[in-house]
């Protein structure tokens, strides 16, 4: 086998070292870019009324989006607690209990495969199990759309987590007449508990700027979302509705909703940064 002279060795590093360079560097000023248009579009759309009134006809100035706030959190949270649940069990099962099984290694394949599975199947999926049944949208199978989407988030984040703890604090406590169980509880939750929490903010935030699968369950709505069995407003759809509108009060409402959605999600992943370097500084 030839090998390669010390000079082309020293231009492919180089090249390489630019090519990375030069793609971050063009990722970040796209990241730019897309925040500064959504600061400066969206901004001047929040204000007191934003948040506590709700949508107006188009053409008459005023109002909010109070409602699809509510809505987006009450869905958010329904789901959270729906899913997070059943992703913490799984993840435990896979970390501490399934190992390299047979079973263990079907659930992380299908696992994998769900976390790959483009957000609007999910939502065709629901929608022919919880919507076409009942002859109506609802907040409900809204809420059941974004927890099968969080799911396998907070399954593989769990495992991953878990496994990160020293086998040594469980052989410790093994060793000293705790039963698995216990173990898992009290010591290997417990020193993982950070990282489930950071685990769980990030499932929240990848879920909470979903459209296509809200499109087909909860779908939207002008008024309070009082009855979350029925068509229930959101935020993400209402963006959706009022950018594709002729309206230019609706198009500036959309920008406000877009600049929101996109706060929420900065401040949640300085939260999960602030939680990771506490993590790593003791």
């Amino acid at each position: 086998m030839k090998e390669r002279s010390e000079r082309s060795r020293i231009y492919l590093d180089i090249t390489v070292r630019l090519f990375s360079a030069f793609s971050a560097l063009f990722g970040l000023v796209i990241l730019i870019w897309i925040l500064t248009v959504v600061i400066l579009r969206g901004i001047s759309a929040i204000n007191w009324e934003f948040f506590t009134e709700l949508p107006t006809p188009p053409g008459m100035g005023g109002g909010g989006l109070a409602n699809a706030i509510l809505g987006t959190v009450i869905i958010t949270v329904v789901a959270t607690f729906i899913s997070v649940p059943f992703g913490l069990l799984a993840g435990v099962y896979l970390s501490e209990f399934g190992g390299q099984s047979k079973f263990a290694q079907n659930v992380r394949f299908l696992t994998n495969i769900l976390m790959g599975t483009p957000s609007i199947i999910i939502g065709i999926f629901v929608y022919t199990m919880l919507v076409r049944p009942f002859g109506h949208f609802s907040g409900y199978a809204g809420s059941v759309a974004l927890a099968i989407l969080m799911f396998p988030l907070v399954t593989r984040t769990t495992e991953d987590i878990l496994q990160l703890v020293p086998n040594a604090l469980r052989e410790s406590a093994l060793a000293l007449g705790m039963p698995r169980w216990k173990v898992t509880i009290n010591v290997v939750f417990r020193a993982a508990k950070k990282g489930l929490i950071t685990g769980i903010i990030l499932s929240v935030a990848r879920i909470s700027g979903e459209t296509a699968p809200l499109l087909f369950t909860a779908l939207n709505s002008p008024y309070w979302p009082t009855n979350f069995t029925d068509s229930t407003a959101n935020l993400t759809v209402t963006i959706f509705n009022y950018a594709m509108s002729p309206y230019e009060d609706w198009q500036k409402a959309a920008w406000g909703a877009s600049f929101l959605i996109t706060f929420a999600v900065l401040i949640t992943t300085l939260m999960v940064r602030y939680l990771v370097r506490e993590k790593h500084g003791k």
